[in-house]
């Protein structure tokens, strides 16, 4: 599959490059990140090195898509549609800079990759799901802005290389509205 480019009002969804190997190892150090995502611990910069180069890997093989969001040409986080499996499903994960949180960027980028994961000029899907370790609760709020209905709870399902955690689950099928969702582990 060949990369795709998304743009929003504000950001443009591309690929990562060599340019942006520092913003995303200054991003991974972020004990946030470090704790909710599946990065290396501890992240050195060979990782964001690496990580860079196996994105366009991932894309030609079409099963984990990543996005660098960028801003006014500066990387402030990623995000893409993982674990693809040519049977309409699909997950979304994403990450932002600690100094670019707020201010809606990642509900504006999540917005454009679902739109696309959706369409059938893009992937295609009929269910994307979306899992964060019990506790994360930016995502979980994002997320259910987005639409996700929360499904329940995946006991220690979700590891990286220093947890294994308990995690929270819910899905977006394409026929949903995209409304805003009530989830009852999230106080509103």
């Amino acid at each position: 599959m060949e990369p795709v480019i998304l743009r929003t009002e504000r950001l443009e969804l591309s690929l990562p490059v060599e340019a942006d190997v520092d913003a995303i190892y200054a991003a991974c150090q972020d004990p946030g990140i470090q704790r909710y995502t599946p990065v290396p611990f501890p992240y050195e910069r060979t990782h964001a090195d690496g990580f860079v180069r196996q994105i366009p890997k991932d894309w030609e093989a079409g099963q984990n898509l990543t996005w660098g969001i960028h801003e006014a040409g500066a990387l402030v986080g990623t995000i893409g549609v993982y674990r693809v499996d040519g049977m309409g499903n699909g997950e979304l994960g994403y990450w932002v800079a600690p100094e670019a949180r707020g201010g809606g960027r990642l509900v504006e980028a999540a917005h454009a990759v679902i739109d696309w994961a959706f369409s059938p000029d893009g992937l295609g899907l009929t269910r994307m799901e979306w899992r964060a370790v019990v506790g994360n609760v930016a995502s979980a709020r994002a997320a259910s802005r987005l639409g996700f209905r929360y499904e329940g709870l995946l006991r220690q399902a979700l590891a990286n290389t220093k947890h294994r955690d308990d995690g929270w689950i819910a899905a977006l099928l394409v026929t949903d509205d995209r409304m805003p969702q009530p989830w009852p582990v999230l106080e509103d």
